[in-house]
């Protein structure tokens, strides 16, 4: 629903900000293996929900959102503000009967899809455009309201015959946003905005299901989150203030929601007020090919995974829901120069425009301003007395080195699991190796390895503590 459609201008400005909210209304919304079958899609929900009073009364959830922030409006701005949240729709799957009746199952299967009952999410937002000065004092209360609702889709089987239905209900929501604004005393006008989002439903839990959480969610507002924008003006970073601001930053009450800088890096006429903290101006990944719906760090290892799933769990997942569907889709369309793109992605090198300036004379501090003390932690010069290939080391009365046969028996305690394998295994000792702290390794390949040989070539063996071996007799 919407209060008051935003001007050309302010939408414009908040439309990047609003890539960034995307993500977070859909955080979690359905995770890989993308089935409703998974047991992690089987708790949702789990960031900024606002539950029924009545339900967040008896349980640890909330029914309301508080957010402060400061801002610097300028003479006669307005402040535009969008409420965005999840309503969680609740589906069940009906098969036709022969007379021409529905019977409620488990599951539809179908050629391509299968079918069950689903909790979708369908986006809604509340907008309001308000003057700032009318925020002094008690300020505005926007109170917002959806009906209960069901509607019906028929399914169809490959041939177009009806086989089935989908019922979707919608259950009653209602809320409240409210804005109010003070003026700070000091040099300089700064007003602390309050924005606060209730759930406002008078639904209260049936007697005995005073733990139904799932009879709570379709009356709940789902990651619920606002967007705010100065038509003149700024905010200030909740993060990184200025110091003169520190103390009003650090006297703002938020809870359950955290707001930081958003829309075009370099402005900070945008807020986001989030469930999840981020940092100012958060960004999505240039590189994410679309909503995998979860952190585009592993972007690539979700669209690998979810190319290899097998036909008949893409078929669940294409049933459970249709942004499920385009997950799938997706990864079964990538083309190898996208997924090549997800291959790992620097982003924090500095420019250089020219040489490296020369460190200070006594190495404080070094060209990156990291200081460095006289002399480093470890002195390479130490290296002068090990010679790897010749050193040796006792172990149960034998002197063991380069050549020395050994019984392999990995301590639980240190060891790299797959190591627990190679209990048993007799190996001959490459190298003998001491690291900076005084500890000792032998660097070893297992006898009967047939890749033994290659591993040696390119120094590349498994390493154990001398307590790990057992040396064979006759190899002193």
């Amino acid at each position: 629903m919407s209060v008051t459609a935003f001007a050309p201008e302010t939408e414009a400005r908040l439309a990047l900000a609003r890539q960034v909210a995307d993500a977070v209304l859909f955080e979690g919304y359905v995770l890989y293996p993308y089935r409703a079958s998974a047991a992690k899609n089987r708790l949702r929900w789990q960031f900024g929900v606002l539950v029924p009073p009545a339900w967040g009364a008896a349980t640890e959830e909330h029914d309301f959102q508080h957010t402060e922030c400061l801002m610097e409006p300028r003479a006669d701005a307005t402040l535009a503000v969008e409420l965005r949240f999840l309503r969680a729709r609740r589906r069940t799957v009906q098969r036709a009967r022969p007379d021409g009746g529905f019977d409620t199952v488990p599951e539809l299967r179908l050629a391509d899809r299968i079918l069950v009952p689903w909790d979708e999410g369908t986006e809604e937002h509340v907008e309001a455009v308000v003057r700032v000065d009318d925020l002094l004092g008690d300020g505005v209360t926007i109170p917002f309201g959806l009906p209960a609702a069901e509607d019906t889709e028929p399914v169809l089987d490959e041939t177009g015959r009806p086989v089935g239905r989908m019922v979707r209900r919608y259950e009653e929501t209602t809320g409240a946003l409210r804005l109010s604004a003070r003026e700070l005393d000091g040099p300089y006008r700064v007003m602390r905005l309050t924005a606060v989002v209730e759930n406002t439903s008078a639904w209260t839990p049936a007697d005995g299901a005073a733990a139904d959480r799932d009879a709570a969610l379709p009356r709940s507002l789902v990651a619920a989150h606002l967007l705010m924008g100065l038509s003149a003006g700024s905010f200030l970073s909740m993060t990184d203030p200025p110091e003169w601001a520190k103390g009003a930053v650090a006297a703002c009450r938020n809870l359950h929601t955290w707001p930081v800088l958003a829309g075009e890096p370099g402005r900070a006429d945008v807020v986001l007020s989030s469930p999840i903290i981020l940092e100012d101006h958060p960004a999505i990944a240039p590189e994410s090919p679309g909503a995998l719906y979860d952190a585009t760090e592993i972007d690539e290892i979700l669209a690998l995974r979810t190319a290899a799933l097998t036909d008949e769990e893409k078929r669940e997942a294409r049933g459970t829901d249709e942004r499920a569907a385009a997950v799938i889709d997706l990864a079964d369309s990538m083309p190898p120069e996208v997924l090549e793109r997800l291959h790992g992605a620097v982003r924090s090198l500095r420019e250089v425009t020219g040489s490296a300036p020369a460190p200070a004379a006594d190495g404080f501090p070094d060209e990156f301003g990291v200081p460095r003390p006289d002399t480093p932690w470890w002195d390479p010069a130490s290296d002068a007395g090990f010679d790897p290939g010749h050193d040796r080391v006792v172990v149960d009365g034998h002197s063991l080195g380069a050549g020395s046969r050994v019984l392999l028996r990995p301590g639980l305690r240190r060891t790299d699991a797959q190591d627990l394998f190679l209990a048993g295994r007799t190996a001959r000792v490459e190298a003998v190796l001491h690291d900076v702290d005084g500890g000792v390794h032998l660097a070893v390949t297992v006898e009967d390895d047939p890749g033994a040989d290659i591993r040696r070539e390119q120094g590349r063996f498994l390493y154990f503590q001398p307590d790990e071996v057992t040396p064979l007799e006759g190899d002193a």
